[in-house]
């Protein structure tokens, strides 16, 4: 590494060793205030946009256009596709941002949505995708998009269900277009409505519901859609029709760079219809991508921001041509770290691949035994009712229930055949599609059988991972037949001690069953076969996922080399045992002054396990900020013991170079640029350059071009990205922050929340103090309570916060009073009570599956249920009082 001194004209010695001394100074008094005023950022380009109206055949499409910058510069051009029963407007933000970015953004409302005339052709070639090419047409025409030839722009497509199809078939059918990003849609529509022949009833309703009634649509449409609806099953006709509309009709002619989101939470277009297209752009010969989001069609986290800016990323590399770019990983998974137990959201951590392994990767083979013996026997009722209930599609907040460890899937006694493997040895994370072997037979020769897995962890607590269930028709069923079903694409990890549930029903409330009452019995003829992927589960997924970091961590560390011959002292062997713990503290206390029964600190013990995100918790004066310098040897305890992966923590100790810490504002030295100051602040430390991994550092802090101005034109917030990189030197395994929010708006919390999740998911730990109770609940996986200088109660946020006797359920319009007395007067329910956006229910001896149940039996139109109680709630709780 280069020293930034050496730059300096030869001749002056001395004012070069005042300036290393000054940056030592600085680092040793960490928040010190330097002279200077900070420029402000670059406020960004304004985005000039334009409206119009393009005349098509056979209807009027309504445009935006989006620029910024230099009029005359020439730029890659990017369609943005609405959702289905949106319109242009709902994509516009995305359009700003990648006008920001450098492209010229075109946006449209597709015929039959929003002010465009027309017919709802569900992305018909003959006129959705036409319109599609008539549009590049226009790029073509623009003076300012750069063109590969004569009316040729260079072009990318992205948008969300409808709209990422219509990417999909745009590069299919038109070979000007350069990149895609579809996300969340499908590959079949066939496939998607009619799986394995079976009619998703709810889902398709919806579909026409959304799009306006059955008028909006194309006549064929509207007819095909009654007709199966009336039947209860689909016919050849209906799936060609579905199938010409499909991107699976031009498979052969995708090889483009695409980029695939796709949702977890998504009983319409679910995993394994990404898996098709990838295994399609992948024998085309064209790089792709995989993302899997923890949201999708039936709610959650849809990541919006992530994403867009892997989309960008994306374009940038395959329409910008920058090489430097880095894209992300070939795969990519959102896991749940936790849930915010004040909106019942999910917080997210994820994990990645150098390579998309498809959906059977891996097999394992799991026995199972059945409950009622091999062979089982069970009834479809007449009228396939009452019928199971695993997703229930518009209700959005069900399908994160099984994040909150409840779930909601009911089945009716007598209409399943139940199969459980043996409580797991260890854990097993199943990623992709499990399969397994059957013989089944019917008193009837049609006959449809939905398959699901359960994660039963004793008790009778199950939860179906994301609600989903997989529907499979099968005719000659009246013979027996010998099939394999391949349940539905999940991301999960089914803890040690737990089993895996198979369930064989006869009814499901998304999909029509058939209405004859029947017999049927299934054996199984396998084990189940659960894929899984040990590069994604081992993968280091925060460090090329950091975009912010944690602030100043080891400038005390510096300090602490420094004073380390005048304060060593002798300290205790190494224990062994505790090598790969990275924190025990053991009755752990400290006096105030000289003492000797006024406590800051007294007889405090936890620990702290790798991967963790550990919030410590109390009010002013609980002793938070002492046992943090006592931890990091900055004061030295009256008794007790701090040992960091296993040893013993005093001043100077050669441990603490694994430790990492942020207290207060960094101070820089102002006339010097940011990346000097790096490289002065690492030679301080007196440890190796090559021990710095200050590139890393550099791609988190993302400060660009601005790393070679000097730090007295930064403004506050590119002040604090410098520090982040600072604080990332080394690669502590440890950090440990006092309130590294303080002074950050809501985004940059959100930011700094997602770099601590993503910093531990990748094999270190964080230990944070902040007065954010919020932020805390929704970043930490465990908690330390103190109050008065004793520890109170320490654990996992979940078990510290409780699941409580109340529920705010959340629902779409008002409440009735007549509802919320059908409520109250619910076997269980003690009271109910209207509340903002939907009603607080008191439980009294009633399940939350059971109130769940209820609600959608009365048809009310839920959008969320989770525990009453916040972190706030248990925590003035547990320390008595407001803090």
């Amino acid at each position: 590494m280069e020293n930034p001194l050496r730059r300096l004209p030869r001749g002056r010695p001395r004012g070069r060793r005042l300036t290393a001394v000054l940056a030592v100074l600085a680092v040793l008094v960490g928040g010190g205030v330097w002279a200077g005023v900070a420029a402000a950022a670059d406020d960004p380009a304004p985005v000039h946009r334009s409206d119009r109206m393009m005349e098509m055949p056979g209807a009027r499409i309504d445009t935006s256009y989006f620029t910024a910058g230099e009029a005359a510069k020439r730029r890659p051009a990017v369609l943005v596709g609405h959702g289905f029963g949106g319109s242009k407007k709902d994509v516009q933000a995305q359009a700003e941002e990648l006008a920001r970015q450098g492209y010229a953004v075109l946006t449209w409302s597709a015929r039959g949505f929003g002010r465009s005339g027309g017919k709802i052709g569900l992305n018909d070639p003959d006129t959705e995708v036409k319109d599609v090419s008539r549009l590049i047409d226009w790029l073509a025409r623009r003076g300012e998009v750069q063109l590969d030839k004569a009316g040729d722009p260079r072009v990318g497509v992205t948008g969300v269900s409808y709209g990422g199809a219509i990417s999909l078939l745009a590069a299919g059918h038109d070979p000007r277009v350069d990149a895609i990003a579809p996300q969340l849609t499908y590959w079949d529509l066939a496939q998607s409505l009619f799986p394995d022949g079976v009619f998703k009833k709810l889902w398709a309703g919806i579909f026409v519901t959304t799009g306006g009634g059955c008028a909006r649509f194309e006549p064929k449409l509207c007819e095909m859609y009654e007709r199966v609806a009336v039947a209860g099953k689909p016919d050849d006709a209906a799936r060609k029709t579905l199938e010409e509309r499909s991107p699976s009709a031009v498979a052969d002619r995708i090889k483009v760079p695409a980029l695939i989101v796709q949702g977890q939470s998504d009983s319409l277009f679910p995993l394994g219809q990404a898996d098709e297209m990838a295994a399609a752009v992948s024998r085309n010969g064209a790089p792709v991508a995989v993302d899997w989001v923890s949201g999708g069609h039936d709610g959650g986290d849809q990541e919006a921001d992530r994403v867009h800016g892997r989309i960008t990323d994306w374009f940038d590399r395959h329409l910008k041509e920058d090489a430097t770019v880095d894209t992300g990983p070939g795969f990519r998974v959102s896991r749940t770290g936790g849930v915010d137990s004040t909106n019942g959201s999910a917080s997210l951590r994820g994990a990645d691949a150098a390579r998309y392994p498809g959906l059977h990767h891996d097999v394992r083979n799991v026995p199972l035994t059945g409950r009622r013996g091999p062979e089982q026997t069970f009834a479809n009722p007449a009228g396939a009712n009452p019928p199971a209930i695993s997703s229930v599609p518009g209700a959005g907040a069900l399908s994160q229930l099984s994040g909150l460890g409840v779930g909601l899937s009911l089945d009716f006694p007598g209409q399943y055949a139940q199969y459980d493997s043996a409580p797991l040895d260890s854990g097993l994370q199943v990623t992709g599609a499990p399969t397994v072997k059957v013989r089944v037979k019917s008193d009837r020769d049609d006959m449809v059988l939905f398959a699901k897995v359960y994660d039963a962890s004793g008790g009778g607590r199950q939860v179906l991972p994301h609600q989903l269930v997989a529907p499979v028709r099968i005719t000659g069923a009246k013979a027996g037949r010998t099939v394999e079903l391949t349940l539905p694409a999940i991301d999960h990890n089914f803890q040690a001690g737990h089993r895996m549930r198979l369930l064989l029903t006869a009814t499901d409330l998304g999909y029509a069953s058939p209405a004859d009452p029947a017999t049927y019995t299934v054996a199984l003829e396998s084990g189940l076969r659960v894929p899984t992927d040990p590069q994604l589960a081992t993968a280091a997924a925060g460090l090329a996922w950091w975009v912010w970091g944690l602030p100043l961590g080891g400038a005390l560390v510096a300090g602490l080399l420094l004073l380390s011959a005048r304060r060593r002292t002798t300290a205790p062997a190494p224990d062994p045992a505790l090598a790969d713990v990275p924190l025990t503290i053991t009755s752990l206390s400290k006096r105030y002054g000289k003492s000797g029964d006024r406590y800051a600190v007294r007889d405090l013990s936890f620990r702290v396990e790798k991967g963790q995100v550990l919030g410590l918790l109390g009010p002013n004066g609980a002793g938070k900020t002492t046992t943090l310098r006592m931890l990091m040897g900055l004061i030295t305890p009256d008794g007790g013991e701090i040992r960091v992966f296993g040893h013993a923590i005093r001043p100077g100790a050669p441990v603490l170079s694994r430790v990492g810490a942020f207290v207060e504002g960094a101070g820089f030295l102002p006339h010097l640029s940011g990346r000097a100051n790096l490289d002065l602040y690492w030679q301080a430390t007196g440890r190796p350059a090559e021990d710095a991994h200050i590139e890393e550092a550099l791609e988190i802090a993302g400060l660009g071009d601005a790393l070679q101005r000097a730090v007295r034109t930064y403004s506050q917030g590119m002040r604090q990205r410098l520090a982040i990189a600072q604080a990332m030197l080394g690669m502590p395994d440890l950090l440990i922050l006092d309130e590294p929010t303080n002074g950050l708006d809501p985004p940059q919390i959100r930011e700094m929340r997602d770099v601590m999740i993503r910093y531990a998911a990748g094999g270190r730990t964080v230990i944070v103090s902040s007065h954010l109770l919020s932020e805390v609940e929704q970043s930490c996986t465990d908690l330390v309570v103190m109050d008065r200088g004793k520890l109170v109660q320490a654990g996992p946020v979940a078990e510290i916060i409780g699941s409580g006797d109340t529920l705010l359920v959340t629902v779409d319009g008002e409440v009735t009073q007549a509802v919320v007395d059908k409520v109250a007067a619910l076997p269980g329910v003690e009271t109910a009570v209207r509340a903002e956006g939907g009603l607080l229910v008191r439980l009294d001896g009633g399940t939350a599956q059971e109130l769940i149940a209820e609600l959608v039996r009365m048809d009310v139109p839920l959008t969320g249920v989770g525990p009453h109680r916040r972190l706030e709630d248990a925590f003035l709780t547990l320390i008595g009082g407001p803090a």
